[in-house]
């Protein structure tokens, strides 16, 4: 059965409707992968094998009947551990909430099991789900397959690690500073972060949560773009809550071969310099684009301020985060305006003072955005697709350190920790799809993804551009020790 485990979610699929293999069989051979791999690298950290296998055997008995449940018919999957399914806790990898358990299963978990797929585990992610690794004091730290001295990435790191290992069939993630990206990029693996507000993020959030949260987006990972394909095909549409009003109708790619396509690359930038190693793959792959045919410009850009973008992300980013914290933080916030100006009135005025201020600032930031985006869709007026870095370097070390202290070197220059944000922060904040890709290893045998990155609401765009790209230059690579 080993054969199986690093193939795609397509090719399951249609393995199972040949009757080549079963869906059980598919399931049992990736529980006994986590139970024999998992160990070292600690990914599927919430096991529901039972269910899985009893859903596997469903799936068995309805094609033995005639009945197929769906493009992803049989299809084993995990799932990150933010998404609820029903009977099983949803964490977000915060002590407080290790006995939260889901009364029903997310949009994403719902359309997936309608698509004949079905779960037997969750996946690891940080604290808060806001950090480039994935750690936590609930299920401990999860490494990279193909480096257990690094991390997977963050925040859907045992998305992107249980894929490169060969313990699921499918994955999805969730993204607003790159937590799709930054692990498909760490792990050699395929992730789509989707515009905003076309997948539904219903049943992605903590207690209490049901408003989608801003510029955040969930989306699928996968070991090939046709699986992103077919995920996305899935999980797009209204949230159940919208689903009377409106319906999605996202355009195909329009291109059928590489040379069709104008491609802008973006190297690098001072804001965030990158290893030469990752600019450099950058280059080459605008350079096989440009013999292929393609039109291939290093210097087109969107006239936007940078300094400006990352500001105007960066506070809906902080909005979204500060959203999440604790009451009693928020109640010591608000008394803390209220004490600025020695006003003696009492909590409940500052209260109200920080209130607006704090949406104030958000207002402000969201007419910026506005802004943003329609510069974004001015420049793919001319651009199909956009190729840049996703973080400045590949994998990085384990490091539990003070999160703001954190640095990173980049060729032996130092850099702030969080200023990795800012290759994921300059297209989300225009609410672009962006598609990690793999494009080999570096010097050091680690995986170096890059982002396809395209004009809202052109996911498919992205995703088949990478399609293509796995034509020319190779698409995943299974680690060798789990291959």
């Amino acid at each position: 059965m080993g054969e199986y485990a690093f193939k795609s979610a397509v090719e399951l699929a249609q393995a199972i409707q040949s009757k080549e293999v079963s869906a059980l069989e598919l399931t049992d051979m990736y529980i006994e992968r986590v139970e024999k791999f998992d160990g070292d690298i600690n990914a599927v950290v919430v096991k529901d094998f039972e269910r899985g296998r009893d859903a596997a055997m469903k799936a068995d008995e309805a094609l033995a009947s005639g009945r197929t449940l769906g493009p992803l018919h049989g299809v084993p999957m995990t799932i990150k551990e933010a998404y609820d399914i029903e009977g099983l806790p949803t964490t977000w990898g915060i002590p407080e909430f290790k006995d939260n358990i889901a009364s029903e299963d997310s949009d994403s978990v719902i359309r997936f099991k309608n698509a004949g797929a079905h779960f037997f585990g969750k996946t690891n992610v940080p604290l808060q789900l806001a950090d480039f690794q994935s750690f936590n004091d609930i299920y401990g730290t999860t490494n990279n397959p193909w480096d257990l001295q690094r991390g997977p990435g963050g925040s859907s790191g045992g998305s992107a690690a249980a894929l490169a290992a060969g313990f699921t069939g499918l994955e999805a993630g969730s993204d607003i500073g790159g937590s799709i990206r930054n692990p498909s990029h760490f792990c050699g693996t395929y992730g789509h972060k989707p515009t905003w507000g076309i997948v539904s993020d219903r049943g992605h959030a903590l207690p209490g949560q049901l408003a989608p949260a801003d510029i955040a987006v969930v989306g699928p990972m996968a070991r090939s773009a046709e699986d992103l394909k077919v995920g996305l095909d899935v999980v797009a549409g209204a949230a159940r809550t919208d689903a009377v009003g409106w319906q999605l109708n996202l355009p195909g790619p329009g291109k059928k071969e590489l040379k069709d396509y104008r491609v802008a690359i973006w190297q690098s930038d001072v804001m965030a310099p990158v290893a030469i190693e990752i600019s450099d793959r950058v280059q080459e792959v605008a350079d096989m684009l440009s013999k292929l045919g393609a039109t291939v410009s290093d210097t087109a850009r969107p006239d936007i301020d940078l300094n400006d973008s990352h500001d105007v992300y960066s506070s809906l980013l902080w909005g979204v985060m500060s959203a999440r914290m604790p009451e009693e933080e928020k109640v010591n916030m608000r008394a803390a305006a209220a004490t600025l100006d020695h006003d003696a009135d009492s909590i409940a005025s500052g209260r109200i003072r920080y209130s607006v201020q704090e949406h104030g600032t958000w207002a402000v930031s969201n007419n910026k955005r506005f802004y943003l985006r329609q510069i974004w869709q001015n420049f793919f007026k001319g651009w199909d697709i956009l190729i840049c870095p996703q973080m400045a370097t590949t994998a990085i070390a384990h490091d539990h350190s003070e999160y703001m202290a954190r640095t990173i070197k980049v060729d032996n220059e130092i850099q702030d920790y969080f200023q990795q944000v800012f290759w994921s922060g300059l297209i989300t904040v225009a609410h672009l799809p962006s598609t990690v890709f793999p494009t080999g290893l570096s010097q050091e045998g680690l995986p170096i993804g890059l982002q396809a990155v395209g004009a809202e609401f052109h996911d498919y765009t992205t995703i088949d551009f990478t399609r293509l790209m796995a034509q020319e230059i190779g698409g995943f690579t299974a680690p060798p020790a789990y291959s």
